[in-house]
Protein backbone atom coordinates (compact mmCIF):
# COMPACT_ATOMS: atom_id res chain seq x y z
CA UNK A 1 0.00 0.00 0.00
CA UNK A 2 2.62 2.42 0.63
CA UNK A 3 4.70 2.05 -2.59
CA UNK A 4 1.47 2.97 -5.03
CA UNK A 5 0.58 6.14 -2.26
CA UNK A 6 3.93 6.90 -2.59
CA UNK A 7 4.55 6.85 -6.65
CA UNK A 8 0.73 9.18 -6.47
CA UNK A 9 2.67 11.28 -5.06
CA UNK A 10 5.46 11.67 -7.09
CA UNK A 11 2.97 12.26 -9.64
CA UNK A 12 1.60 14.93 -7.69
CA UNK A 13 5.24 16.83 -7.20
CA UNK A 14 5.62 16.14 -10.82
CA UNK A 15 2.70 18.04 -12.04
CA UNK A 16 3.60 20.60 -9.84
CA UNK A 17 6.79 20.96 -11.20
CA UNK A 18 5.69 20.85 -14.58
CA UNK A 19 3.50 23.71 -13.85
CA UNK A 20 6.71 25.91 -12.10
CA UNK A 21 8.75 25.18 -15.02
CA UNK A 22 7.16 28.04 -17.71
CA UNK A 23 8.61 30.55 -15.44
CA UNK A 24 12.10 31.36 -16.45
CA UNK A 25 14.31 31.04 -13.18
CA UNK A 26 15.89 34.06 -13.58
CA UNK A 27 12.65 35.62 -12.70
CA UNK A 28 12.38 34.60 -9.20
CA UNK A 29 8.90 34.16 -8.86
CA UNK A 30 9.59 33.80 -5.03
CA UNK A 31 5.81 31.69 -4.99
CA UNK A 32 7.06 29.38 -1.81
CA UNK A 33 7.71 30.71 1.42
CA UNK A 34 8.64 27.37 3.06
CA UNK A 35 9.13 23.60 2.40
CA UNK A 36 10.03 20.30 4.48
CA UNK A 37 13.25 19.20 4.57
CA UNK A 38 14.72 15.99 6.91
CA UNK A 39 17.95 16.22 8.77
CA UNK A 40 19.61 14.06 11.21
CA UNK A 41 17.59 15.21 14.01
CA UNK A 42 14.09 15.14 12.21
CA UNK A 43 12.07 16.97 9.70
CA UNK A 44 12.42 20.13 9.32
CA UNK A 45 10.99 23.49 8.08
CA UNK A 46 13.24 25.42 5.02
CA UNK A 47 12.27 29.07 4.92
CA UNK A 48 12.37 31.34 1.82
CA UNK A 49 11.41 34.74 0.88
CA UNK A 50 8.43 35.19 -1.23
CA UNK A 51 5.75 37.15 -2.25
CA UNK A 52 2.38 37.28 -3.83
CA UNK A 53 2.02 37.22 -7.88
CA UNK A 54 1.28 40.47 -10.08
CA UNK A 55 -2.02 41.51 -10.28
CA UNK A 56 -4.53 44.12 -12.19
CA UNK A 57 -4.69 46.46 -9.08
CA UNK A 58 -7.38 48.14 -10.34
CA UNK A 59 -9.65 45.53 -9.07
CA UNK A 60 -9.00 46.61 -5.36
CA UNK A 61 -8.75 50.66 -5.34
CA UNK A 62 -11.23 53.25 -4.39
CA UNK A 63 -11.50 56.52 -7.08
CA UNK A 64 -12.29 59.75 -5.86
CA UNK A 65 -12.49 63.24 -7.80
CA UNK A 66 -11.36 66.52 -7.23
CA UNK A 67 -13.65 68.72 -7.77
CA UNK A 68 -16.25 66.26 -6.43
CA UNK A 69 -18.98 67.66 -9.01
CA UNK A 70 -16.68 67.71 -11.92
CA UNK A 71 -18.27 63.95 -13.42
CA UNK A 72 -20.72 65.52 -16.46
CA UNK A 73 -24.30 64.81 -16.37
CA UNK A 74 -25.52 66.92 -13.74
CA UNK A 75 -27.03 68.57 -15.63
CA UNK A 76 -27.48 67.24 -18.76
CA UNK A 77 -24.76 68.45 -21.42
CA UNK A 78 -24.32 68.34 -24.79
CA UNK A 79 -20.62 68.17 -26.64
CA UNK A 80 -18.90 68.41 -29.88
CA UNK A 81 -16.19 66.62 -31.39
CA UNK A 82 -12.79 67.72 -30.70
CA UNK A 83 -11.96 67.87 -34.85
CA UNK A 84 -15.13 68.47 -35.74
CA UNK A 85 -16.97 71.75 -33.49
CA UNK A 86 -20.49 71.54 -35.66
CA UNK A 87 -21.22 68.09 -34.60
CA UNK A 88 -22.84 68.13 -31.15
CA UNK A 89 -24.34 65.05 -31.18
CA UNK A 90 -23.00 63.56 -27.86
CA UNK A 91 -25.38 64.04 -24.66
CA UNK A 92 -24.31 63.35 -21.19
CA UNK A 93 -27.10 62.56 -18.50
CA UNK A 94 -26.34 61.07 -15.08
CA UNK A 95 -29.79 60.48 -14.96
CA UNK A 96 -29.80 58.19 -18.06
CA UNK A 97 -27.92 54.94 -17.30
CA UNK A 98 -27.28 54.98 -21.22
CA UNK A 99 -25.89 58.40 -21.18
CA UNK A 100 -24.13 58.57 -18.17
CA UNK A 101 -20.34 58.51 -17.30
CA UNK A 102 -19.54 57.82 -13.84
CA UNK A 103 -15.72 57.35 -12.80
CA UNK A 104 -16.16 53.54 -12.37
CA UNK A 105 -16.51 53.56 -16.19
CA UNK A 106 -12.76 54.23 -15.61
CA UNK A 107 -12.62 50.15 -14.24
CA UNK A 108 -14.61 48.51 -16.00
CA UNK A 109 -13.94 45.79 -18.73
CA UNK A 110 -12.17 47.02 -22.01
CA UNK A 111 -13.47 46.28 -25.14
CA UNK A 112 -16.79 46.80 -25.02
CA UNK A 113 -19.19 48.06 -27.88
CA UNK A 114 -20.08 51.08 -27.43
CA UNK A 115 -17.19 51.96 -25.71
CA UNK A 116 -17.45 53.21 -21.70
CA UNK A 117 -15.77 55.69 -20.08
CA UNK A 118 -15.65 58.60 -17.50
CA UNK A 119 -16.09 62.18 -18.45
CA UNK A 120 -16.01 65.38 -17.05
CA UNK A 121 -17.88 68.58 -17.63
CA UNK A 122 -16.93 70.76 -20.52
CA UNK A 123 -14.66 73.70 -20.09
CA UNK A 124 -17.50 76.11 -20.00
CA UNK A 125 -15.74 78.28 -17.35
CA UNK A 126 -12.97 79.10 -19.43
CA UNK A 127 -10.78 80.90 -19.39
CA UNK A 128 -10.55 79.75 -15.75
CA UNK A 129 -8.24 76.67 -15.44
CA UNK A 130 -10.29 73.03 -16.26
CA UNK A 131 -8.69 70.95 -13.45
CA UNK A 132 -8.87 67.41 -12.29
CA UNK A 133 -7.70 65.36 -9.60
CA UNK A 134 -8.17 62.22 -10.01
CA UNK A 135 -7.10 60.14 -6.62
CA UNK A 136 -6.77 56.38 -6.24
CA UNK A 137 -5.58 54.82 -3.32
CA UNK A 138 -5.37 51.25 -2.21
CA UNK A 139 -5.46 51.64 1.52
CA UNK A 140 -2.46 48.91 1.56
CA UNK A 141 1.15 49.49 0.02
CA UNK A 142 1.66 47.98 -3.51
CA UNK A 143 4.67 47.77 -5.77
CA UNK A 144 4.33 48.27 -9.40
CA UNK A 145 5.23 45.12 -12.04
CA UNK A 146 3.97 47.01 -15.19
CA UNK A 147 3.43 49.92 -17.02
CA UNK A 148 0.22 52.29 -15.59
CA UNK A 149 -1.78 53.04 -18.75
CA UNK A 150 -4.32 55.71 -19.00
CA UNK A 151 -6.05 55.82 -21.94
CA UNK A 152 -8.42 58.42 -23.36
CA UNK A 153 -11.23 58.58 -25.36
CA UNK A 154 -11.21 62.37 -25.62
CA UNK A 155 -8.24 63.81 -26.66
CA UNK A 156 -5.05 63.58 -24.26
CA UNK A 157 -4.24 66.41 -22.38
CA UNK A 158 -1.95 69.01 -23.14
CA UNK A 159 -0.90 69.52 -19.68
CA UNK A 160 -1.11 66.85 -17.18
CA UNK A 161 0.70 65.18 -13.95
CA UNK A 162 1.70 61.47 -12.54
CA UNK A 163 2.09 61.82 -8.87
CA UNK A 164 2.57 59.06 -6.20
CA UNK A 165 2.21 58.61 -2.55
CA UNK A 166 3.91 56.29 -0.30
CA UNK A 167 2.01 57.74 2.99
CA UNK A 168 -1.36 56.96 1.79
CA UNK A 169 -1.67 60.27 0.49
CA UNK A 170 -0.62 62.52 3.40
CA UNK A 171 1.78 63.65 0.90
CA UNK A 172 2.78 63.57 -2.65
CA UNK A 173 5.56 63.59 -5.02
CA UNK A 174 5.65 63.47 -8.85
CA UNK A 175 6.25 60.64 -10.92
CA UNK A 176 6.34 62.37 -14.30
CA UNK A 177 5.49 65.58 -15.94
CA UNK A 178 3.43 65.77 -19.70
CA UNK A 179 3.00 68.43 -21.54
CA UNK A 180 2.50 69.43 -25.36
CA UNK A 181 5.59 71.76 -24.51
CA UNK A 182 7.15 70.98 -21.27
CA UNK A 183 9.24 74.38 -21.30
CA UNK A 184 6.41 76.63 -21.11
CA UNK A 185 3.68 74.07 -18.95
CA UNK A 186 6.82 73.31 -16.45
CA UNK A 187 9.88 75.01 -17.56
CA UNK A 188 11.50 71.87 -18.28
CA UNK A 189 13.41 70.32 -21.19
CA UNK A 190 11.34 67.30 -22.81
CA UNK A 191 13.04 64.14 -22.28
CA UNK A 192 12.07 60.21 -22.94
CA UNK A 193 12.96 57.06 -21.26
CA UNK A 194 16.13 56.90 -24.11
CA UNK A 195 17.44 59.67 -22.10
CA UNK A 196 17.28 57.86 -19.01
CA UNK A 197 20.05 55.66 -18.00
CA UNK A 198 20.68 53.14 -14.65
CA UNK A 199 22.52 56.69 -12.78
CA UNK A 200 19.49 58.93 -13.78
CA UNK A 201 16.24 56.10 -13.14
CA UNK A 202 14.85 58.24 -10.11
CA UNK A 203 15.13 61.70 -12.14
CA UNK A 204 11.42 63.25 -12.69
CA UNK A 205 11.06 64.20 -16.04
CA UNK A 206 8.78 65.98 -18.51
CA UNK A 207 7.75 64.19 -21.47
CA UNK A 208 5.97 65.53 -25.02
CA UNK A 209 5.47 62.05 -26.10
CA UNK A 210 1.78 61.40 -25.12
CA UNK A 211 0.50 64.64 -25.43
CA UNK A 212 -0.70 64.89 -29.24
CA UNK A 213 -3.97 66.66 -29.07
CA UNK A 214 -6.02 64.85 -31.86
CA UNK A 215 -7.73 61.64 -31.39
CA UNK A 216 -5.46 59.71 -33.60
CA UNK A 217 -6.56 56.37 -34.26
CA UNK A 218 -3.49 54.31 -32.39
CA UNK A 219 -2.87 57.22 -29.97
CA UNK A 220 -5.24 57.20 -26.91
CA UNK A 221 -2.95 56.49 -24.16
CA UNK A 222 -0.81 57.91 -21.44
CA UNK A 223 2.23 55.61 -20.04
CA UNK A 224 4.28 55.61 -17.33
CA UNK A 225 6.92 53.09 -18.09
CA UNK A 226 7.91 50.51 -15.91
CA UNK A 227 8.88 47.69 -17.69
CA UNK A 228 11.80 50.24 -19.61
CA UNK A 229 13.06 51.46 -16.10
CA UNK A 230 13.44 47.73 -15.24
CA UNK A 231 15.05 47.00 -18.79
CA UNK A 232 17.67 49.28 -17.46
CA UNK A 233 19.21 46.40 -14.74
CA UNK A 234 17.53 43.27 -16.22
CA UNK A 235 18.02 44.10 -20.13
CA UNK A 236 15.60 44.55 -22.66
CA UNK A 237 13.55 41.72 -22.37
CA UNK A 238 14.44 41.63 -18.65
CA UNK A 239 15.96 38.14 -19.09
CA UNK A 240 18.28 39.47 -15.75
CA UNK A 241 16.30 40.00 -13.41
CA UNK A 242 18.56 39.11 -10.80
CA UNK A 243 20.43 41.94 -11.66
CA UNK A 244 17.42 43.79 -10.64
CA UNK A 245 16.33 42.21 -7.75
CA UNK A 246 20.21 42.55 -6.38
CA UNK A 247 19.58 46.03 -7.10
CA UNK A 248 16.07 46.23 -5.09
CA UNK A 249 17.87 44.57 -2.27
CA UNK A 250 20.82 47.26 -1.85
CA UNK A 251 18.91 49.88 -2.91
CA UNK A 252 16.00 51.93 -0.90
CA UNK A 253 15.49 54.46 -2.87
CA UNK A 254 15.16 52.07 -5.94
CA UNK A 255 12.50 49.99 -4.02
CA UNK A 256 10.58 52.80 -2.90
CA UNK A 257 10.51 54.11 -6.45
CA UNK A 258 8.64 51.54 -7.61
CA UNK A 259 6.04 51.30 -4.21
CA UNK A 260 3.59 53.13 -3.76
CA UNK A 261 0.00 53.71 -1.65
CA UNK A 262 -1.84 56.00 -4.15
CA UNK A 263 -1.47 57.61 -7.31
CA UNK A 264 -3.03 61.28 -8.48
CA UNK A 265 -3.69 61.87 -11.95
CA UNK A 266 -3.89 65.70 -12.40
CA UNK A 267 -5.15 66.93 -15.23
CA UNK A 268 -4.39 70.73 -15.87
CA UNK A 269 -5.39 71.41 -19.52
CA UNK A 270 -7.78 69.46 -22.04
CA UNK A 271 -6.54 68.51 -25.57
CA UNK A 272 -7.48 71.83 -27.93
CA UNK A 273 -6.26 70.71 -31.09
CA UNK A 274 -4.59 74.38 -31.87
CA UNK A 275 -3.00 76.83 -30.69
CA UNK A 276 -5.99 78.81 -29.50
CA UNK A 277 -8.98 77.91 -27.47
CA UNK A 278 -12.54 78.05 -29.65
CA UNK A 279 -14.38 80.75 -26.93
CA UNK A 280 -17.79 80.21 -28.69
CA UNK A 281 -17.41 75.87 -28.38
CA UNK A 282 -15.94 75.88 -25.11
CA UNK A 283 -18.33 71.87 -25.34
CA UNK A 284 -15.39 70.46 -27.94
CA UNK A 285 -12.75 70.54 -24.81
CA UNK A 286 -13.42 68.46 -21.57
CA UNK A 287 -11.63 65.08 -20.37
CA UNK A 288 -12.48 61.04 -21.12
CA UNK A 289 -11.32 58.19 -19.79
CA UNK A 290 -12.15 54.95 -20.88
CA UNK A 291 -9.25 52.76 -19.37
CA UNK A 292 -6.67 52.89 -16.51
CA UNK A 293 -4.45 49.82 -15.94
CA UNK A 294 -1.91 49.67 -12.88
CA UNK A 295 -0.70 46.11 -12.33
CA UNK A 296 1.28 45.23 -9.26
CA UNK A 297 1.47 43.20 -6.05
CA UNK A 298 0.61 43.86 -2.38
CA UNK A 299 4.37 44.90 -0.75
CA UNK A 300 4.32 42.44 1.95
CA UNK A 301 8.50 42.20 2.69
CA UNK A 302 9.25 38.88 0.95
CA UNK A 303 6.99 37.31 4.22
CA UNK A 304 3.69 36.29 2.12
CA UNK A 305 2.81 34.94 -0.69
CA UNK A 306 -0.43 35.84 -0.70
CA UNK A 307 -2.75 38.99 -0.38
CA UNK A 308 -6.31 39.01 0.60
CA UNK A 309 -8.98 41.33 -0.13
CA UNK A 310 -11.65 41.20 2.06
CA UNK A 311 -14.26 44.55 4.10
CA UNK A 312 -12.43 46.44 0.84
CA UNK A 313 -9.40 46.44 2.45
CA UNK A 314 -6.20 44.61 1.35
CA UNK A 315 -3.51 42.55 3.87
CA UNK A 316 -1.06 39.95 3.34
CA UNK A 317 -1.15 36.70 4.92
CA UNK A 318 2.12 36.66 6.95
CA UNK A 319 4.33 33.87 7.23
CA UNK A 320 7.82 33.56 8.78
CA UNK A 321 6.27 34.75 12.33
CA UNK A 322 5.51 38.02 11.13
CA UNK A 323 2.54 40.18 11.38
CA UNK A 324 0.95 43.69 9.97
CA UNK A 325 -0.63 44.90 7.19
CA UNK A 326 2.82 44.67 4.98
CA UNK A 327 4.70 41.72 7.34
CA UNK A 328 6.42 44.75 8.65
CA UNK A 329 7.15 43.14 12.90
CA UNK A 330 7.54 40.56 14.18
CA UNK A 331 4.95 38.46 15.72
CA UNK A 332 4.38 38.64 19.64
CA UNK A 333 6.58 36.20 21.07
CA UNK A 334 9.08 35.97 18.17
CA UNK A 335 11.01 38.90 18.58
CA UNK A 336 14.64 36.98 19.59
CA UNK A 337 15.86 38.63 16.42
CA UNK A 338 15.46 42.20 15.23
CA UNK A 339 12.28 42.04 12.50
CA UNK A 340 14.35 42.04 8.52
CA UNK A 341 12.72 42.19 5.56
CA UNK A 342 13.20 39.40 3.48
CA UNK A 343 15.79 39.55 0.87
CA UNK A 344 15.53 38.05 -3.13
CA UNK A 345 18.80 37.02 -3.44
CA UNK A 346 20.12 34.29 -3.83
CA UNK A 347 18.24 33.65 -6.70
CA UNK A 348 15.56 31.59 -6.87
CA UNK A 349 15.21 31.09 -3.08
CA UNK A 350 16.10 34.07 -1.29
CA UNK A 351 16.75 34.69 2.10
CA UNK A 352 13.63 34.56 4.38
CA UNK A 353 15.16 36.24 7.28
CA UNK A 354 12.74 34.92 9.59
CA UNK A 355 11.71 36.19 13.32
CA UNK A 356 12.63 33.61 15.95
CA UNK A 357 10.88 32.67 18.97
CA UNK A 358 11.23 34.29 22.49
CA UNK A 359 11.40 30.89 24.12
CA UNK A 360 14.67 29.38 22.61
CA UNK A 361 17.31 29.73 25.51
CA UNK A 362 21.00 31.46 25.53
CA UNK A 363 22.57 28.18 24.23
CA UNK A 364 19.97 27.96 21.45
CA UNK A 365 20.31 31.63 20.43
CA UNK A 366 24.19 31.14 20.43
CA UNK A 367 23.99 28.40 18.26
CA UNK A 368 21.20 30.19 15.76
CA UNK A 369 23.49 33.14 15.34
CA UNK A 370 26.72 31.49 14.72
CA UNK A 371 24.75 29.42 11.83
CA UNK A 372 25.12 30.89 8.03
CA UNK A 373 22.20 32.84 6.11
CA UNK A 374 20.82 29.36 4.97
CA UNK A 375 20.78 27.55 8.17
CA UNK A 376 18.98 30.27 10.27
CA UNK A 377 16.32 30.04 7.80
CA UNK A 378 15.76 26.52 9.34
CA UNK A 379 13.24 26.65 12.13
CA UNK A 380 13.91 23.41 14.13
CA UNK A 381 10.49 24.03 15.68
CA UNK A 382 7.20 22.07 16.38
CA UNK A 383 4.37 24.03 15.45
CA UNK A 384 1.02 23.09 14.95
CA UNK A 385 0.85 22.64 10.62
CA UNK A 386 2.92 19.47 9.93
CA UNK A 387 5.83 19.39 12.27
CA UNK A 388 4.06 17.67 15.19
CA UNK A 389 5.61 15.54 18.16
CA UNK A 390 5.30 12.10 17.44
CA UNK A 391 5.16 9.20 20.06
CA UNK A 392 3.69 11.05 22.34
CA UNK A 393 5.59 13.54 22.96
CA UNK A 394 4.51 17.67 23.65
CA UNK A 395 5.46 20.58 21.83
CA UNK A 396 7.10 23.57 24.73
CA UNK A 397 5.83 26.75 23.44
CA UNK A 398 6.64 25.80 19.86
CA UNK A 399 10.07 25.42 20.64
CA UNK A 400 10.77 21.75 21.48
CA UNK A 401 9.72 18.20 21.64
CA UNK A 402 9.16 16.82 24.88
CA UNK A 403 9.53 12.91 24.41
CA UNK A 404 8.87 9.87 26.90
CA UNK A 405 11.27 7.69 28.17
CA UNK A 406 11.67 5.43 25.61
CA UNK A 407 12.29 8.12 22.40
CA UNK A 408 14.37 11.19 21.07
CA UNK A 409 14.90 12.98 18.58
CA UNK A 410 13.52 16.42 17.30
CA UNK A 411 10.11 15.49 17.02
CA UNK A 412 10.50 11.97 18.82
CA UNK A 413 10.92 10.24 15.94
CA UNK A 414 13.71 8.32 17.04
CA UNK A 415 13.50 5.26 19.98
CA UNK A 416 16.33 6.02 22.31
CA UNK A 417 17.03 1.81 22.13
CA UNK A 418 19.32 2.91 18.12
CA UNK A 419 21.91 4.06 20.59
CA UNK A 420 22.10 1.48 23.24
CA UNK A 421 24.09 -1.91 23.06
CA UNK A 422 22.54 -4.75 20.36
CA UNK A 423 20.78 -1.45 19.32
CA UNK A 424 16.75 -2.16 19.22
CA UNK A 425 16.67 -5.54 18.33
CA UNK A 426 19.14 -6.97 21.37
CA UNK A 427 18.40 -8.74 24.43
CA UNK A 428 18.85 -5.56 26.50
CA UNK A 429 16.99 -2.81 24.72
CA UNK A 430 13.83 -3.43 26.52
CA UNK A 431 11.87 -2.67 23.45
CA UNK A 432 10.42 -4.66 20.30
CA UNK A 433 12.81 -4.53 17.16
CA UNK A 434 11.88 -1.31 14.77
CA UNK A 435 8.44 -1.00 12.90
CA UNK A 436 8.88 0.26 9.39
CA UNK A 437 9.04 3.95 9.07
CA UNK A 438 5.50 5.53 9.32
CA UNK A 439 3.75 6.52 6.04
CA UNK A 440 3.88 9.80 6.90
CA UNK A 441 7.24 10.43 7.42
CA UNK A 442 7.47 8.26 3.72
CA UNK A 443 5.37 10.66 2.54
CA UNK A 444 6.76 13.79 3.70
CA UNK A 445 10.28 12.55 2.53
CA UNK A 446 9.25 11.94 -0.79
CA UNK A 447 7.43 15.31 -1.17
CA UNK A 448 10.98 17.36 -0.09
CA UNK A 449 13.40 14.48 -2.44
CA UNK A 450 11.31 15.79 -5.22
CA UNK A 451 10.70 19.59 -4.38
CA UNK A 452 14.60 19.46 -4.56
CA UNK A 453 13.96 17.87 -8.08
CA UNK A 454 11.95 20.65 -8.94
CA UNK A 455 14.31 23.32 -8.14
CA UNK A 456 16.77 21.59 -10.30
CA UNK A 457 14.83 21.21 -12.69
CA UNK A 458 13.49 24.79 -13.22
CA UNK A 459 17.63 26.10 -12.62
Amino acid sequence: MIFPLFLTLQASWLTVCQATQHYPATWGHYDLCKSQGYTEEGLTWYYMACQPEAADMTKYLKVTLDPPNITCGDPPETYCTLENPYMCNNECDAATDELAHPPELMFDIVGRNPTTFWQSTSWKKYPKPLAVNITLSWNKTIELTDDIVITFESGRPEQMVLEKSLDYGRSWQPYQFYATDCLDAFTMEPKTMKDITQHTLLDIICTEEYSRGYVWKNDKTVRFEIRDRFALFAGPKLHNMASLYGQLDTTKNLRDFFTITDLRIRLLRPATGATMVDENNLSRYYYAISDIKVHGRCKCNLHANSCIYDKEKLTCECEHNTTGPDCGRCKRNFQARAWSAGSYLPIPKGTANICMANYAGPVIRQNISSLGVANRNQARVCDSELLRCQNGGVCVNYVRCQCPPAYTGLLCEKPRCEKEPGGCGGSDSGQASLHPPSLILLLLLGGVFLTEICWITVL
